[in-house]
């Protein structure tokens, strides 16, 4: 983990690391090829999942806090209905992703008896 990278640069990595995931799952090879592969990824997206309540949580803390003391502003000159869309977006996704967790969750305990059988 690098803390020196902003939390732009940072959240950036991780989608990169989403879009590798993705291709990489194309089609079977090494390291994808047995269902404790699967179980793996799972586990991990799992863990990932977790984290990011309290990512959104911080980042509607942030834009709170700026419209609160008053920096923010709109392009559109459109402030109010901006920002009511930032803060319901945010809160539905955080509420998505307890969802996704937990079916991740359910996915990585289902995984976890199945072996391989040549």
């Amino acid at each position: 983990m690098n803390l020196d990278r902003t939390p732009a640069q940072t959240a950036a990595e991780a989608a990169a690391g989403i879009r590798a995931l993705n291709h990489r799952t194309l089609q079977q090879g090494e390291g994808w090829q047995y269902p404790g592969d699967a179980y793996n990824v799972v586990g991990n997206l799992s863990e990932a999942v977790a984290g990011l309540p309290q990512a959104i949580e911080q980042i509607t803390r942030l834009i709170t806090d700026l419209s609160e003391t008053g920096h923010l502003r709109s392009d559109k000159n459109t402030l109010d209905g901006d920002l009511a869309a930032v803060l319901d977006g945010l809160d539905a996704a955080r509420h998505a992703t307890h969802q996704v967790g937990k079916a991740l969750r359910q996915a990585h305990a289902g995984l976890g008896p199945l072996g391989y059988r040549g």
